[in-house]
């Protein structure tokens, strides 16, 4: 596993807002992907935001298609938030749990939690 695979960013991202909700604060969107110490392309970024929009796991995203662009891009609104199924998958993906593993044994703190 590698700090930019897809579970490890996922488990960043939705343990944050969960963090965020149950301390009811707000998320740091204009900040986000430094915040939950993220360095990935836009368009990689992009899809995993529009993933877990679909799935249902997150909330408060609007999704923007360009005229000629063949990729949907997202906004990320002041109202994101973890869903219920979110919380869910968090706690119960054995992928989410692998990534959560990694970043332990690679020594990352996530202050947030």
């Amino acid at each position: 596993m590698a700090k930019d695979d897809y579970y490890v960013i996922v488990y960043k991202l939705l343990s944050y807002l969960y963090s965020c909700l149950k301390k009811g604060t707000y998320v740091d969107i204009e900040n986000l992907r430094d915040v939950i110490k993220v360095d990935i392309v836009d368009s990689y970024w992009n899809y995993i935001i529009l993933e877990l929009y679909k799935e249902g796991y997150i909330d408060g995203i609007t999704k923007i298609k360009y005229i000629g662009d063949i990729n949907e891009n997202v906004k990320i609104n002041k109202n994101i938030r973890i869903k219920p199924k979110g919380i869910e998958f968090l706690e119960s993906n054995s992928f989410v749990a692998k990534a959560k593993e990694f970043i332990k044994e690679a020594g990352e703190i996530l202050f947030w939690l």
